[in-house]
């Protein structure tokens, strides 16, 4: 949407009425925009593609902010929604569970293209794996030993699951899509979720697919 210097805008903090919580928020002329990722003075090209990302693929209203030794990425926001949030209530509470069930999803895909199509398209998937998260500036997944444990280790094993959020989540689901469709060339593999999320405990497994279904993504993973 735009891309502006720090003299261009005006930032402050908002007290959030209903948690303990300070909320940064840049202001440009009349609109306000909420933080969504920062990075060091080294990281322009990540802190570009992000916000290339969010405005050009998946429509959002976004600004990035050059600094002389930072960049940022803000989102278009309205207080009055801020102020609606129930404490404790965000989805991202629940992203650790959410990671589960999308690790769940994302290695059915990979054993699938594994099994079904053989070692070298198994490596090519994960390398088409490897750039979703590095332009998504995924955390924790910036190495290859680190993609490789994403893709072959259970979630459920000590509930050990990377820090991702919700953003983070639905990109990857998004971009998981796209890739068995382009690996497989239908989407077959998308049906069924609820199978693969077998293992899961009931109660996460329906709240997994309770916010998959809730999201735009149910209209891609036919969640039954």
């Amino acid at each position: 949407m735009f891309i502006l210097k720090r003299q261009d805008v005006e930032i402050s903090n908002f007290q959030h009425p209903k948690r303990d919580q300070q909320i940064p928020i840049l202001n440009y002329q009349g609109q306000t925009f909420r933080l969504i990722s920062a990075f060091n003075g080294k990281q322009a090209e990540d802190a570009r593609a992000l916000w290339r990302d969010l405005t050009d693929n998946r429509g959002k209203a976004c600004v990035l902010l050059e600094e002389p030794d930072r960049y940022s990425v803000w989102g278009k926001v309205r207080l009055d929604q801020l102020a609606g949030e129930e404490p404790g209530g965000t989805e991202s509470a629940k992203a650790p569970l959410f990671a589960q069930g999308c690790l769940l999803l994302l290695q059915a895909v990979y054993f699938d293209v594994e099994d079904l199509l053989g070692a070298r398209q198994a490596a090519s998937f994960q390398k088409d794996i490897a750039k979703v998260f590095q332009q998504g500036n995924f955390p924790q997944a910036d190495s290859a030993d680190a993609i490789k444990n994403w893709l072959t280790v259970s979630p459920l094993q000590n509930h050990k699951v990377p820090p991702w959020q919700e953003q983070h989540l639905k990109t990857l689901l998004q971009e998981l899509h796209r890739l068995g469709k382009s690996y497989f060339g239908n989407t077959d593999f998308a049906e069924g979720v609820s199978d693969v999320l077998q293992d899961m405990p009931a109660p996460d497994r329906t709240q997994f697919l309770d916010w998959l279904k809730q999201s735009a993504l149910n209209k891609l993973w036919i969640a039954g």
